[in-house]
């Protein structure tokens, strides 16, 4: 298990519904874009489920106006500009192993596609065995 604290946790809910899971991205004002903490978090959470055989099927959705504005690319920036350029390829690389997970994973998993979809959000939904669209679903 990593070392989350309580604040990286509360960026993805998890709800526990008998043998459903529901993974709610959880950074509003953000528009749930994708943090660090959150592709771990859900990377754990997936390899977590797949080995738990009470979990049957996994549902992603976003919490607010958006399912997930892409990838949190400020941050990025942020640190390759103080210098850290292998913060943002650790980022990309685990983001980019939840996909792969996401694409062949054992068990049936849901994206609900309500609000906003850009870029990592489309990523962390495409993957996924079904994807739902709803009347408010704008992808850019």
């Amino acid at each position: 298990m990593s070392s989350l604290t309580k604040t990286d946790e509360d960026q993805v809910l998890v709800e526990n519904k008998v043998s459903v899971r529901v993974l709610v991205l959880n950074r509003q004002r953000q528009l749930n874009a994708l943090s660090f903490q959150m592709v771990s978090r859900l990377l754990e959470l997936f390899y977590d489920f797949e080995s738990n055989s009470d979990v049957k099927l996994v549902v992603m959705k976003g919490s607010g106006r958006a399912f997930c504005a892409g990838g949190d690319v400020a941050a990025v920036v942020h640190y390759a500009r103080g210098g850290n350029w292998k913060f943002g390829a650790k980022f990309f690389e685990t983001e980019y192993r939840l996909n792969y997970l996401m694409a062949t994973y054992s068990k049936p998993q849901v994206s609900i596609l309500n609000g906003i979809v850009m870029g990592g959000g489309a990523g962390a939904s495409i993957h996924g065995r079904f994807r739902i669209a709803t009347e408010k679903t704008v992808c850019f």
